[in-house]
């Protein structure tokens, strides 16, 4: 009892870190402003660390086509489904990331053909990619490098490179999704891991430009409580039909069973409103789940741009 009730604690205290830490670099207060104002100095240091980084990169072509998708800043942007919706134009594309909140380490093949890995080997994005296209590849590896050899050595025409604008070493098409944040800051102060830098080549793209999010829902019910667990869960807001209350855990936290049932019980909740990242890791508790089904509308420019690379890079 008292460890448990000391877990909880530890969570909790987590939880509302992450949320105090999303309203600092997104919608700030006016004492949040003060200490990204104080902490400038360290964000020079961090911006400067990464320009020197990017300067000695010397981008190197592994023999494969890589397109990468990615943001600037910290949290989500959406990359996910963009990656899942240009994945689908092509035949035997590979999915690369580097699999955030798994509990293995190294290189993992969690897709070829068949799903070969759990979602625990996997982390919650790869599983989500490994369901969602039938004919891709997926590969998690924290050295982007060696999933991209193995992509190429399992005959795959193409790589997606999810979150791969800072790997400056890597030859590869990058597309930059735009975030909107209140300053133009690195870390500490802002959101931004790193900024564009001078003879860095990258389409940018921005929401209802080059694609559009359609979500509806799946096994809607009179009394819904939205339980998450992805960054900034806030951006679901405009998509949200009616619910009883919302809960956020931390980015790629790992639900259990008995957390989600005390939630059902506390709240008289019909089902759980969950996003399909947070669904692949609720699927094997038999719970009722009401699932936000996303898709995006993708601009053909974008498109063409992507297989015109590729195309030119296979020549």
């Amino acid at each position: 009892m008292r460890r448990n009730f000391g877990s909880s604690i530890y969570t909790r205290l987590k939880r509302l870190f992450v949320r105090w830490g999303e309203g600092y670099l997104y919608h700030p207060s006016l004492s949040q402003k003060i200490l990204s104002f104080l902490l400038l100095p360290v964000s020079w240091l961090y911006c400067l660390i990464a320009l020197i980084r990017y300067r000695l990169a010397s981008p190197m072509f592994f023999g494969i086509p890589v397109v990468s998708i990615g943001n600037l800043t910290v949290g989500g942007s959406g990359k996910t489904p963009l990656v899942i919706e240009l994945a689908k134009h092509f035949v035997k594309p590979a999915i690369v990331l580097r699999g955030y909140g798994r509990k293995s380490r190294g290189m993992v093949v969690v897709k070829d053909g068949d799903i070969v890995r759990d979602i625990e080997m996997s982390g919650d994005e790869a599983m989500l990619y490994a369901k969602s296209l039938e004919h891709a590849v997926v590969i998690v590896s924290e050295k982007r490098e060696l999933a991209i050899a193995q992509a190429k050595a399992m005959g795959c025409e193409m790589v997606f490179l999810d979150d791969g604008y800072g790997k400056h070493g890597i030859e590869k098409l990058d597309i930059v999704i735009d975030v909107a944040t209140p300053n133009r800051f690195c870390l500490p102060s802002g959101a931004y891991r790193e900024i564009l830098w001078n003879g860095k080549k990258v389409i940018r793209i921005k929401e209802e430009r080059s694609f559009r999010r359609r979500v509806t829902i799946q096994n809607e019910t009179g009394k819904m409580v939205l339980v998450t667990a992805i960054a900034r869960p806030e951006r679901l807001d405009p998509y949200l039909p009616k619910v009883e209350e919302k809960i956020y855990f931390e980015d790629h936290h790992f639900f259990t069973r008995d957390e989600l049932e005390s939630i059902i019980k506390r709240t008289g909740a019909m089902s759980l409103l969950v996003t399909q990242k947070d669904f692949v890791k609720m699927a094997s508790f038999n719970l009722n789940l009401s699932l936000m089904d996303l898709s995006l509308e993708l601009d053909e420019a974008l498109i063409t741009t992507v297989k015109d690379y590729v195309h030119d890079k296979k020549d």
